[in-house]
């Protein structure tokens, strides 16, 4: 037995890394995704902040137990999944599937499926970048939310097969970018100045002084206000 186990998404890269990697990895594939949040209520708890209730996947239950299995004979555990939120989130679950510390477990990430990559790439490891998994949490929680109550209504209404669904984060994107548009459509602009005066004043021993004095975020009917009653001083200043 390998004294690491390192697990990829692919079960293609799988043994051509442990190829490169020799006698002391052996490389597994987890096949992608190994959890997903339970059918049941949406399986997100929204009374406890949305927080979310994870299944391990249907058809994924013997990849998980053969992945406990070495998990436990190895001396250490590798993850290497792919770079971006869904992989990052892959990483995750399997720690919490393979109980796994995932503020101490090696993360590595490769661009190539080179020998001079795969080496580098161990000897950089990082740790789970947990702000990537909290953005994947958070547009699957998006989409479930979303997807049960919108997607019925659209199967009822607009599509006869039950293939049109309204889960992705895409649906609460455009509802922002909406609401964001409106705002600017009823944005009225206001012009505002800054006013700057030079004063000649007697002090208290008689002599004349100059000063000046500025006003800053002055509207168009101040100024015209003052300009008109020939008060060159705004209330702002």
């Amino acid at each position: 037995m390998a004294k690491n186990l390192l697990i990829v998404e692919s079960p293609a890269k799988a043994k051509t890394i442990e190829k490169f990697l020799g006698k002391d990895f052996q490389v597994k594939s987890c096949f992608g995704h190994i959890r997903d949040l339970e059918k049941a209520g949406m399986g997100i708890d929204i009374e406890k902040k949305f927080e979310p209730r994870y299944v391990v996947s249907e058809g994924k239950e013997k990849v998980v137990r053969e992945l406990k299995t070495l998990a436990g004979k190895s001396e250490e555990v590798w993850l290497a999944t792919d770079e971006d939120r869904e992989g990052e989130a892959i990483s995750w679950h399997l720690c919490e599937v393979l109980g796994l510390d995932p503020y101490n477990t090696k993360r590595i990430v490769f661009h190539e499926i080179t020998k001079p990559a795969i080496k580098a790439a161990v000897e950089a490891p990082r740790l789970l970048n947990m702000n990537l998994v909290n953005a994947q949490q958070a547009r699957r929680v998006l989409d479930r939310i979303v997807g049960f109550e919108l997607s019925p209504v659209l199967w009822r209404k607009i599509s006869v097969k039950n293939n049109l669904s309204a889960g992705r984060v895409q649906s609460v994107s455009v509802r922002l970018i909406a609401d964001r548009e409106r705002e600017i459509n009823a944005f009225e602009a206001q012009s505002s100045f800054k006013l700057e005066a030079v004063f000649t004043a007697t002090d208290t021993t008689g002599k004349q002084i100059n000063f000046k004095a500025e006003g800053k975020n002055i509207t168009t009917a101040i100024v015209l206000s003052n300009f008109y009653n020939r008060v060159w001083v705004p209330d702002t200043l």
